[in-house]
């Protein structure tokens, strides 16, 4: 079985190489980049592989055409943002011979299930979810809605306990998992960091992580207008804050975790990391808990407290009940790969059915067409320059 991958950011790089190593063994596999407005840099492409293959090639939509062409795939895992995913099976790759199955899905938390989601992947024949409680959700909007193809549950690659790194120090760490679109205001940020300041003062002991999910210069899944170690300089040099008592960092998430005795978020999917290694956390309830701040999941987990708690070094341990309905089902229940060898077995017999996208049409043929622009878009457009940062607040505005 040939399997190509496409990737557009980080985010769904980073997912995209775990599900391929999910695979059969003697699966053919090949990743690939597409190349956008958010396109991660080489760094970030280097991250997200993990050193376990060469960095993957980031192409343009013709090249990526022609090298679907030359590989002629028995899947197309299209691991992108939703806008992408459209363009890509229903424009860019459709009309492959043999006909790929198409899989896409959501690299992180996704409750509430969404029908923008479904929408954007109603053309994929296998949508790939991680909890019991998403999967009944986006069963529910497919029902209503009509068009899409099966939903399969996956275990989140990080919470299968592979990547773990035991701690060879002292568990001496508190972990601030930045999050890119919550909260929005930059003076709710700011009340963060002076939380994890005054922690700081009141446990030296502790070393303070602010744990990015980029540098500054870098680009991410959605757009970061307050970055956090901006408004942590700008805060030292006002006087507020002692410059040196929180430090920033990169790198893979559990690698901070091996050392951390708390962490803390506002909503981040890294919770769910540090759930699985063991870790006491917080879910900062501060600024409200719902759909729009990305935690509504995190109700009645045991996890959501507030900065008060966090200055004081109080962290807590989630709910067992909500932990089985919400990501940490048994591995034994995890069937997207089991579907996706039937749908690939269907299509090798000529039976299979393909999905219907619920984007397909005249009405929505202008829309397609932009974002087929925006996939076409060449090198010298992501250029860090005023008009390259226009076009890319444009273009994550489409992806709302």
């Amino acid at each position: 079985m040939k399997v190509l991958a496409v990737a557009d950011s980080d985010s769904y790089l980073k997912w995209a190489a775990c599900l391929l190593r999910d695979l059969p063994s003697g699966c053919e596999t090949e990743l690939a980049v597409i190349r956008t407005p958010i396109t991660p840099s080489t760094a970030q492409i280097h991250a997200a592989v993990d050193g376990s293959a060469a960095d993957p090639p980031v192409l343009s939509a013709r090249a990526l055409r022609r090298a679907a062409e030359r590989f002629r795939p028995d899947v197309v895992l299209v691991a992108c943002t939703g806008p992408v995913v459209d363009v890509l099976a229903g424009d860019v790759l459709a009309g492959l011979r043999p006909r790929p199955v198409f899989v896409s899905g959501l690299p992180g938390i996704s409750v509430p299930a969404t029908e923008k989601a479904w929408l954007f992947r109603s053309g994929c024949d296998l949508f790939v979810l991680h909890s019991g409680r998403e999967v009944e959700e986006f069963s529910e909007i497919g029902a209503r809605l009509g068009g899409g193809g099966q939903i399969g549950l996956a275990r989140l690659p990080f919470l299968r306990g592979d990547a773990e790194v035991p701690a060879t120090g002292p568990r001496d760490r508190v972990v601030f998992a930045t999050q890119a679109k919550v909260p929005r205001r930059r003076e709710e940020r700011e009340r963060v960091l002076l939380s994890l300041a005054e922690l700081a003062g009141r446990r030296p002991d502790l070393d303070i992580v602010v744990k990015l999910r980029a540098l500054d210069t870098e680009r991410q899944t959605h757009n970061e207008r307050y970055h956090y170690q901006r408004l942590w300089q700008s805060l030292a040099e006002e006087g507020r804050v002692r410059a040196a008592a929180v430090r920033f960092a990169v790198g893979p998430m559990h690698e901070h975790l091996a050392h951390a005795a708390g962490f803390v978020t506002v909503s981040s999917t890294a919770a769910l990391e540090a759930i699985a290694q063991e870790v006491p956390l917080l879910v900062l309830s501060d600024f409200g808990v719902g759909a729009e701040m990305i935690n509504l999941v995190f109700e009645d987990s045991g996890l959501l407290g507030t900065l008060d708690d966090l200055t004081a070094g109080r962290f807590l341990d989630p709910d067992d009940g909500w932990c089985k309905v919400n990501y940490f089902h048994p591995g034994g229940e995890s069937d997207w790969v089991s579907r996706m060898v039937s749908l690939v077995g269907q299509a090798r017999s000529g039976r299979l059915v393909p999905a219907r996208s619920l984007l397909e049409g005249p009405e929505f043929a202008a829309a397609r067409r932009r974002a087929r622009m925006r996939v076409e878009v060449p090198p010298n457009v992501l250029r860090v320059g005023y008009r390259a940062k226009r076009r890319m607040r444009r273009y994550l505005k489409a992806l709302g």
